[in-house]
């Protein structure tokens, strides 16, 4: 169950789908980032709504561990334009996602 919430996840972002993306998070989810935290269903649409304005392309998912209830990634990515090597957990709660973490670094030599 877990790679196919992943999947819908990379496809809802590939198509700049926010409904679909949305309906991926639990009522209750979380989203924490080092530049901010989004709780609950308002914050987490003001959040994805900004995220996909930024033009997100997932290039290559490079690494994926999935166990259980939880999803670990790595991914390099282009988002507003700068290429980056993204990291993420994703704990579903469900079969929707209830907890993510996040976070971003540029990819060297990019």
């Amino acid at each position: 169950m877990t790679a196919d919430l992943f999947e819908r996840q990379l496809a809802a972002i590939a198509g700049r789908d926010l409904d679909a993306l949305l309906a991926q998070y639990h009522d209750d989810a979380e989203v924490v980032r080092f530049d901010r935290v989004a709780r609950g269903p308002a914050e987490i649409k003001d959040l994805f709504a900004a995220y996909l304005a930024a033009e997100p392309h997932v290039e290559e998912i490079t690494s994926l561990r999935t166990t259980g209830d939880v999803i670990l990634y790595n991914a390099r990515m282009t988002v507003a334009g700068n290429r980056v090597t993204a990291f993420g957990t994703l704990v579903v709660r469900d079969g929707r996602i209830w907890r993510q973490t996040s976070a971003a670094l540029p990819l060297a030599g990019a």
